[in-house]
């Protein structure tokens, strides 16, 4: 017969071993080092630039900007110039990087620039200010050597733009950047069948354990001119402590900047949550906020902690993030609370 005391000390000997058991089965495994984890199945080609950094023991934030220049690059397709125009049929660029001491630099409503990642990261080691926006933007890029495009719009645009204008409404679809939302504007896809999207997020953590993140987008298509979402806003669409963790974010911007909602994450992993968990109680709070019209939206929380640990949620069924380190290569789908 166990009594009471021999009771009590075989507690405190199993309370440790079912506190391990439920962090394994909520999705934190063994810490993992280098690791580079982004937005969208469309994310692995950009894991791939990213990890040509980060197994030659580079450095997170070289990593970051790499991946989000990969996106960039790809014309006549979503992220960057090749983006869909706001209602005016101009594509502007919102991009924003930040590091491990908490520098941080961004870009907003950026025209003819194809690179804003790598302005946003001028902006942050040149200047005192965080964020340049619009004409200074541009001629702050120009003046650092970036050339300007011509402006045109990518094929895919010009069609889109075309059918836009034909009732000229604004009506953001649920998980456009999956390519299984519903309406006109759905996206097309790349040749490999992995869908478009306009926005790209990316955070990783380096050899050294230093964590980075970058954001870049076209932001929402058909948008008022001047549109800014949470993409180039730190705290917002990408925030990173090296301390505890980093997180980015996919969806209706808006809902994104009220809750400060990456800033919201981190916090919620220095409490000692997930980042699965962490990004869940950003969720929560989106929806509790105002539950009917979370119906109606689509928002994703990326996040991943100083032990290379990741993990997502979001607001509805199809949000999906990629991951690349030393033992795995995928997508994941998130989880969600609608």
């Amino acid at each position: 017969m166990i009594n009471r005391r021999k009771f009590l000390h075989l507690s405190a000997l199993t309370a440790p071993l079912l506190a391990v058991k439920k962090s394994f089965a909520s999705g934190m495994e063994a810490s993992t080092k280098p690791i580079v984890v982004s937005t969208w199945k469309s994310g692995l080609p950009v894991n791939e630039a990213a990890w040509k950094i980060l197994s030659a023991n580079g450095r997170a934030l070289d990593a970051v900007e790499a991946g989000a220049r990969y996106m960039e690059d790809t014309i006549d397709c979503c992220v960057g110039l090749g983006g869909y125009p706001d209602r005016d049929g101009i594509v502007t660029l919102d991009s924003c990087i930040m590091d491990e001491h908490a520098n941080c630099g961004a870009v907003a409503g950026i025209e003819r620039i194809k690179h804003p990642v790598s302005v946003a990261r001028k902006v942050m080691e040149l200047t005192p200010h965080v964020i340049l926006v619009g004409a200074g933007a541009q001629e702050f890029a120009v003046q650092n050597g970036f050339p300007l495009e011509s402006g045109e719009l990518s094929e895919s645009a010009k069609k889109a733009y075309a059918d836009w204008l034909k009732k000229s409404e604004y009506k953001p679809v649920i998980n456009i950047e999956n390519g299984k939302g519903n309406g006109p504007f759905a996206p097309q896809f790349f040749d490999d069948g992995s869908p478009n999207h306009d926005t790209m997020g990316l955070v990783a953590l380096d050899a050294s354990g230093n964590l980075s993140g970058a954001v870049t987008t076209s932001g929402m298509a058909f948008k008022v001119h001047g549109r800014v979402g949470d993409s180039p806003i730190i705290g917002a669409g990408l925030y990173v402590d090296n301390e505890v963790g980093a997180a980015t974010s996919s969806g209706l911007g808006e809902e994104v900047i009220r809750i400060c909602g990456t800033h919201l994450v981190v916090e919620f992993m220095r409490q000692g949550y997930s980042p699965e968990n962490a990004c869940k109680k950003a969720v929560e709070r989106i929806v509790k906020r105002d539950p009917v019209k979370a119906k109606t939206l689509q928002v994703g929380f990326l996040a991943l902690n100083k032990k290379g640990q990741h993990g997502a949620y979001a607001v509805q069924k199809g949000f999906e993030y990629s991951i690349k380190s030393g033992s795995e290569t995928t997508t994941y789908a998130s989880k969600f609370l609608i």
